[in-house]
């Protein structure tokens, strides 16, 4: 047997096991001092999650993929989506409950667009993510 420290592997762990590697590391409190940012928070985690779940729902995020591009009042949203006008208002609503879109009115006529700048960089970053080619 040698007393060569075993050699990293690129293998993969199978599903089901534990990812563990044999080489020593430094656990000391100067290695958790590196990092640039703490960890989330729990609350700031749940906060997130529920604010994520938000998002899984298609109808909001193809009426978020039209408002990306331009602001758009519920009308030509409900056309542009194939829904009634009232389902996209429920929708609209629950987007501006977690700050996604806001509002102007005109007339007789409320439109709607993105919310700011993040929130379209977040979704420009989730589609570029999801056209990336498999690896």
């Amino acid at each position: 047997m040698s007393d060569l420290p075993a050699q990293p592997s690129s293998e993969m762990p199978e599903d089901g096991e534990d990812f563990c590697c044999d080489l020593p590391h430094d656990h000391s409190a100067d290695s958790t001092q590196r990092l640039q940012q703490p960890p989330l928070s729990s609350e700031k985690a749940q906060r997130m999650a529920e604010f994520l779940g938000f998002l899984a729902d298609p109808n909001r995020l193809r009426i978020l993929s039209i408002l990306a591009k331009q602001e758009m009042c519920v009308g030509d949203l409900a056309t542009a989506v194939d829904m009634n006008e009232s389902a996209v208002s429920h929708q609209l609503r629950t987007l501006r409950t977690i700050r996604l879109v806001s509002s102007r009115k005109q007339g007789r006529h409320v439109f709607y667009r993105l919310q700011d700048d993040h929130v379209f960089a977040f979704y420009q970053a989730v589609v570029e993510h999801l056209d990336e080619p498999d690896t």
